[in-house]
């Protein structure tokens, strides 16, 4: 399904691109999308609570806030230029509108899985090794694949030991429910009803893979190169979001809360997912994440595996096909095919106090 959806929307995604000036124009209304995940619920809550409005008046701009109930779908309406920015991790931006030539950039930080994706296995007391032979359901080409990968590598299997079947995140849960699927791999909410089962074993989780699966929101370079407004406002209404939530006060558990119940859980099922989820609630961590060594180290390990896969386009002859930028002057990948972009600045005005 991806690798179909892929290979048309790098062929949309290009036709968009050149059907736009070469410079996005500056304007006063702006739209995001996020879709259902413990990482990306602040934006339905700031925009439900009027934070994301309180912000973009401060900068005489607005911006409608849209949740999106598929995933991919919502990436693919932003690489077509429907939105401004989209909620999703670091493997996708660089896969679906960087790789389909759309210029973006990784405004926010917001967290990394640290046990929220994960490998399930029927059976008590399985180890990843069990999963030799068997099919192994997942949405393809997807970061739950990326996760098997890594797990794989550590018990000196590769993919060619099992087969993968391609199942949408809608089907999943039913998918493990029959006789037929003995093992998944997918993220939260689907991780914790999928581990409900009785009698199952989550043999890898992304916290054994730490800073691999990013959770970003991500802008178009272009709109935010002629437009800092928007750069400014998001940030500045997330970190705020950040500080209630975080908070051990009445604010805090009733925004917990409303994110709980907005995804479809109660406030437990959300505060177990968060606990799964290295949330960078202060901008300066933030900050420290974005300007590490690790992040690009983390993003060649991303464009090898999505080389290896197709993910990179057509013409893609390796994993350096698609230029990518960091902080500190840091680049990697074809200069000239430079479209995605790690860039801490605004991150950095909310943690000087500057926003």
């Amino acid at each position: 399904m991806r690798k179909f959806l892929l290979s048309s929307l790098i062929a949309s995604g290009l036709t968009a691109a050149l059907s736009l000036p070469a410079h996005a124009e500056q304007k006063d209304h702006f739209n995001v999308c996020w879709t259902i995940y413990a990482g990306w619920m602040p934006w339905e809550y700031g925009a439900a609570k009027g934070i994301v409005d309180k912000w973009a008046k401060k900068y005489a701009i607005s911006i409608d806030v849209t949740q999106i109930n598929d995933y991919v779908e919502s990436i693919n309406q932003y690489t077509a230029g429907q939105f401004d920015g989209c909620s999703m991790t670091n493997m996708d931006a660089l896969t679906i509108p960087a790789a389909g030539g759309v210029d973006s950039t990784a405004l926010i930080i917001g967290d990394f899985s640290n046990g929220n994706d994960g490998v399930v296995l029927k059976g008590e007391n399985k180890t990843l090794k069990d999963l030799k032979g068997l099919d192994v359901n997942l949405v393809e080409l997807s970061v739950s694949h990326y996760l098997l990968a890594r797990g794989l590598e550590t018990v000196g299997l590769s993919e060619k030991d099992l087969k993968v079947v391609n199942t949408s995140d809608a089907d999943l849960v039913a998918a493990f429910a029959t006789p037929d699927v003995k093992a998944v791999t997918t993220w939260n909410p689907l991780l914790a009803e999928v581990l409900a089962t009785p009698k199952v074993t989550k043999v890898f989780d992304s916290s054994q893979i730490p800073g691999e699966i990013i959770d970003l929101m991500v802008v178009n370079s272009a709109t935010l190169k002629d437009n800092p407004a928007l750069g400014k406002a998001l940030t500045g209404a997330w970190y705020e979001i950040m500080a209630t939530m975080s908070a051990n006060t009445p604010a805090g558990k009733a925004a917990r809360e409303h994110m709980a119940k907005a995804s479809g859980t109660d406030l437990a099922g959300y505060e177990s997912q968060l606990a799964a989820t290295k949330m960078f609630y202060a901008a300066s961590d933030a900050v420290a994440f974005a300007t590490s060594p690790q992040l690009p180290a983390t993003m060649a390990k991303v464009a090898a595996f999505s080389f290896a896969h197709g993910l990179l386009g057509e013409g893609a002859k390796s994993a350096d096909a698609v230029g990518m930028s960091f902080a500190n002057g840091v680049s990697s990948g074809d200069k000239a095919n430079l479209k995605l972009r790690f860039e801490p600045t605004y991150m950095q005005m909310a943690a000087d106090g500057k926003l």
